[in-house]
């Protein structure tokens, strides 16, 4: 990212519940752009999710 404080993070876990777990847990220390979806890549088990974050900014209440 061009800023200090701005960062991606690409989970990648077991199923779609946990990665939208781990996205709704960054949620609560940060604004997030949120991800709507994960994705599957063939032949590969588990899934990835990619959300943008900016620690300069409080989470939305």
């Amino acid at each position: 990212m061009a800023e200090p404080g701005l960062a991606v993070v690409e989970v990648a876990a077991a199923d779609d519940q946990t990665a939208f777990a781990i996205q709704e847990l960054l949620a609560t220390r940060c604004a997030v752009a949120a991800a709507d979806r994960t994705t599957r890549e063939p032949g590969e088990a588990g899934v990835r999710l990619r959300c943008y974050l900016d620690l300069r900014q409080q989470p939305d209440t």
